[in-house]
């Protein structure tokens, strides 16, 4: 399946060069998994881009347009299978210049992509990280949220080229770890599940905060902190999480080895494969 885009008239191939997303960034996208020809989490995935866009004051998107243009995209292609949805919401076209447009129409597009496949042994036997050069700056008025701005993930990411290394651990100006590249980090330390605040910087990920959610039911408390980097000496167990693969656990950063899968990440990915997390079935 080749790349199809649509907006909220069908399909598209072109944008205006006057949207505000292309030039200046103005908007915020989603990644959505699709499985068996439906959207996984959809509610989480519209529930951030909806705060996204009332943390940038634009126009928030009704679920019904959003689930509409999801439910059309994958009608219109025969979708039935694993996929991946971009989901875009610009402020629209305007004028040159920072200062919003006083009536501004916001723009929604929808991209629908082939997955990426992986190996098995990412799950089964874990995946090697790096920690990145490329600092996250803080921001609290975007932490959390998915903006279009993602420049220093782009840097961070290609700093280096070895496909050994599934992704680069990403810290803040105080030496604490916020996320991956393009995942969130978890960690067993002292018998204790933790991951790091995102309070001024990186991206609160949907899988994340399905895993919290998840593992709290179960009686599996998850710690939400600063995460100094000298975590990566002291844990037994990191495990790496996003929307499309669920969870891989880490076997190595660095100089630094860990159980992988190690118990409790056992523990995670087998309540995620029980609430339809189909990968984390090992």
């Amino acid at each position: 399946m080749m790349a199809k885009w649509f907006d909220q008239d069908g399909a598209i191939d072109a944008v205006p060069v006057d949207d505000r997303g292309l030039q200046y960034g103005d908007g915020l996208f989603e990644t959505i998994a699709i499985r068996n020809g439906r959207p996984r989490l959809p509610g989480l995935h519209i529930e951030r881009l909806q705060t996204g866009c009332e943390r940038l004051r634009m126009q928030v998107p009704a679920d019904g347009l959003l689930l509409g243009m999801l439910d059309h995209a994958l009608a219109s292609t025969g979708c039935s299978g694993g996929a991946v949805v971009k989901l875009i919401a610009t402020r629209g076209s305007g004028p040159r210049g920072y200062r919003h447009p006083e009536n501004p129409a916001p723009r929604i597009l929808l991209g629908l992509f082939d997955s990426l496949v992986h190996a098995h042994d990412h799950w089964t036997h874990g995946v090697e990280l790096r920690i990145c050069n490329v600092r996250l700056g803080s921001q609290p008025a975007l932490a959390g949220i998915k903006s279009l701005n993602r420049l220093e993930q782009v840097l961070a990411r290609n700093e280096w080229q070895d496909h050994s290394v599934a992704d680069g651990i990403m810290l803040d100006a105080d030496c604490n770890i916020v996320c991956g590249t393009m995942s969130n980090l978890f960690f067993v330390s002292d018998g204790r599940l933790l991951t790091p605040e995102i309070t001024t910087c990186g991206v609160s990920g949907v899988m994340r905060r399905h895993i919290i959610a998840l593992s709290g039911n179960e009686g599996l408390a998850v710690g939400v902190k600063p995460v100094p980097i000298r975590i990566l000496q002291e844990c037994s167990e990191v495990f790496l999480s996003n929307s499309q693969i669920g969870v891989w656990p880490v076997r190595r950063c660095g100089t630094n080895s860990y159980v992988a899968p190690g118990p409790t990440t056992r523990r995670v990915m087998a309540l995620l494969a029980a609430a339809g997390i189909d990968e984390c079935r090992i």
